[in-house]
């Protein structure tokens, strides 16, 4: 979802960008990682690459480190082999979420999930195997080339007209297309570190919700409930809103023009298939 986007903002900035799909290359696999990234010497690598199931990590703590963990390791290694820059997409999940404010990139994390645990892990292992990178943290994404909450929302609308929604998660629900804007734009920077990049405003998963259903003009019962009621297997933060105190930052628009930009894509690609 975020590497579709990567690449096609980075193509309309001018830059020349090698994709490598999942069936490409497994990022665990080190002297693949090394082979390739020595035979393309990029002058900069986003690692898109990610174990995404919350849930699912839960039960798999070895598959999660594997991906998001030790395969960040290898390619920011493997970057740093050939001087190149090196950018994790991190998120959210690496705080607790009992602060009552967005969250910093200094701020102290402490994941609740195991999928956080190896998010952390992989921004420690990027961190350690190469100094030119950027971790950018951002929150909730969607966007038109992945699963996603806002198609899931559009689904149960379609099928079931009736849906429950969590209501005491609050974060900043994030496009993928503006975040992979926001990414391009820190390739040509060299102020490395953590960023927080995600998109502005704030809402809970229930609100998101009634947006979605509001901008895309379908007609569903919404329901809410806390997350104890709904019996997740992971932990979530109840807020995990994300601010910068970097004197630059990169700021996305609103998540309203999030939703917007993600609906007004998902109907152009509609009405090209």
């Amino acid at each position: 979802m975020l590497g579709t986007d990567t690449v096609r903002s980075a193509e309309e900035a001018g830059h020349d960008v090698v994709p490598v799909a999942h069936e490409d290359l497994d990022v665990t696999d080190a002297g693949a990682v090394e082979r390739l990234v020595s035979a393309e010497r990029p002058e900069a690598l986003v690692n898109c690459a990610a174990w995404t199931d919350v849930d699912g990590a839960e039960e798999d703590l070895e598959g999660a480190m594997d991906v998001n963990a030790i395969g960040a390791g290898a390619l920011a290694a493997a970057a740093a082999a050939v001087e190149c820059k090196v950018i994790y997409p991190s998120t959210d999940y690496v705080f607790d979420g009992t602060k009552a404010e967005p969250y910093v990139e200094s701020d102290q994390v402490r994941p609740l999930s195991v999928y956080g645990q190896s998010k952390l892990a992989g921004e420690v292992e990027t961190a350690k195997e190469n100094p030119r990178h950027f971790i950018v943290r951002s929150s909730w994404l969607f966007g038109t080339a992945g699963r996603n909450f806002v198609e899931t929302m559009l689904t149960f609308a379609s099928d079931h007209g009736e849906v429950v929604v969590v209501k005491d998660q609050v974060g900043s629900p994030t496009y993928t297309g503006h975040l992979a804007e926001g990414i391009v734009r820190l390739l040509d920077w060299q102020d490395f570190g953590i960023h927080h990049i995600a998109s502005d405003g704030q809402c809970s998963w229930y609100e998101f919700a009634l947006e979605i259903f509001k901008q895309a003009g379908v007609e569903c019962r919404a329901l809410s409930a806390t997350t104890d009621m709904l019996g997740r297997k992971a932990p979530r933060p109840a807020y995990s809103v994300l601010g910068s105190e970097r004197r630059e930052s990169i700021r996305l628009p609103h998540w309203h023009d999030g939703l917007s930009a993600f609906l007004a894509q998902r109907a152009k690609a509609g009405a090209g298939r």
